[in-house]
């Protein structure tokens, strides 16, 4: 029988409301040691909480039968009032009594995943919605968490074990009933999984970006109004401006939330030669840095064009302190007056809404390799097809190769290293 495990679900410090999460065997029969009685599954009701003649907490108190829960297991929870006091009694009240203990880190979603109630993929969103700070990252976070992911690799899986059967059966019953070529059935289902998967891969890398964020990068000369453009989109003196060139020397980050869109623009050192040791030292982490942007915005004071090593596609030029041209046209920004800052907003979101539509449900490194390696047995399948009847045998091992890469994607099979790594960036609560 396993522990039974409480914790505060709410964050820490003062609050109108704090919720206190059970689960396990004992978690009905500690609210009723506190309160007297338990409320109907799934009905929440008036409470008080005592120990002996100390009252608590007046609470609501709300229970789930297990199988009926998040965890699978018994699960209780008391609302309470959200002080630190009154949490801390309850806290102490179930630490002493037997059987109970406080959770660990994402042990909650742990018990969720080995009793089937969400599978590693759901997991992983959910983390992620709890992490999301933007409508496009809450979006996508709830599509994962609501299956997404998981349909289409349950998808492909019924593809790939349904090509696999009909190799094995052509091999081991050709006395039965099977059809006398099954190639043309095989290739069609192995195009189709391999078409999905290139799609699932190839919308992973925009996916990865909307969940950990996008980066634009603030390009430019020494003494071009980079850090006070970057000032004007934060709303704040997030760095320091001067008329002095060469003032940044370092990146300056700034987390921002354009139209649903989780970016971070950066502030980098003016790009010139320098004899200046420390400003070489900025100007190359400003080249890296430039490079490794989703998107740069080049700032000139004249008409140059700009650098064509770190000009991508959709890189966006503007005429530099658009203040002092006497008609600020539609090229032009100033930092200092903010004129053209609200067009140069939309033209980034523009860009970086393009993209996302081309996300995949795969949202993490972890898919794309599973998903990979998948193609990679999908590759010597189809290449032992070929062989005919002779690579039957072959192709459909590496079939059960290709299956068993999107087993681990759902965490089916063999993901027990990952869990610790994932289930510690959650909340104790959770």
């Amino acid at each position: 029988m396993s522990d039974t495990i409480f914790a505060e679900a709410t964050a820490l410090g003062k609050a109108g409301v704090a919720v206190v999460r059970l689960s396990g065997p004992q978690a009905h029969s500690a609210v009723r040691a506190l309160a007297g009685d338990v409320p109907p599954a799934r009905q929440a009701a008036l409470r008080v909480l005592r120990i002996g003649d100390d009252v608590l907490d007046e609470a609501l108190a709300l229970v789930f039968d297990a199988g009926a829960s998040f965890t699978g297991e018994a699960v209780a929870e008391l609302h309470l009032h959200g002080s630190r006091a009154v949490v801390a009694s309850i806290l102490a009240a179930l630490a002493a009594m037997p059987g109970l203990r406080p959770a660990q880190a994402g042990e909650f979603a742990r018990r969720a995943l080995e009793n089937g109630r969400l599978d590693l993929t759901e997991i992983e969103a959910l983390g992620d919605l709890i992490e999301a700070e933007t409508e496009v990252q809450r979006r996508q976070a709830q599509a994962v968490k609501s299956g997404a992911l998981r349909d289409a690799a349950e998808g492909l899986r019924a593809d790939l074990v349904r090509a696999a059967a009909l190799l094995e059966a052509s091999i081991d019953f050709a006395d039965e009933e099977v059809p006398e070529d099954v190639v043309p059935e095989v290739t069609e289902l192995l195009e189709r999984a391999v078409a999905a998967i290139e799609r699932l891969v190839a919308g992973s890398f925009t996916a990865e970006r909307i969940r950990d964020g996008f980066e634009v990068a603030i390009v430019g000369a020494p003494n071009v109004g980079k850090s006070t453009l970057l000032n004007r989109l934060a709303g704040r003196d997030a760095a320091i401006t001067s008329d002095v060139a060469g003032t940044t020397r370092d990146v300056i980050e700034v987390r921002m939330d354009l139209l649903g869109l989780p970016v971070t623009i950066l502030d980098t050192a003016g790009i010139r030669e320098s004899d200046d040791v420390v400003e070489k030292l900025g100007v190359a982490r400003a080249r890296e840095r430039a490079l490794a942007a989703d998107l740069r915005v080049f700032l000139a004071e004249r008409a140059e064009a700009p650098e064509t090593g770190l000009m991508g596609p959709d890189d966006i030029v503007l005429r530099a302190k658009g203040d002092l041209v006497e008609s600020v046209a539609k090229d032009a920004v100033s930092g200092l007056t903010g004129a053209g800052v609200d067009r140069l907003i939309e033209r980034i979101v523009d860009v970086l809404s393009t993209r996302a539509q081309g996300a995949s449900v795969a949202t993490r490194d972890r898919h794309r390799v599973a998903f990979q390696a998948s193609l990679t047995y999908l590759d010597a399948a189809r290449t032992q097809l070929a062989f005919g009847p002779e690579g039957f045998d072959l192709a459909a091992a590496e079939l059960r190769m290709a299956t068993a890469a999107i087993d681990q994607l759902i965490g089916r099979v063999d993901v027990e290293s990952l869990l610790d790594e994932i289930f510690s960036s959650f909340c104790i609560g959770k």
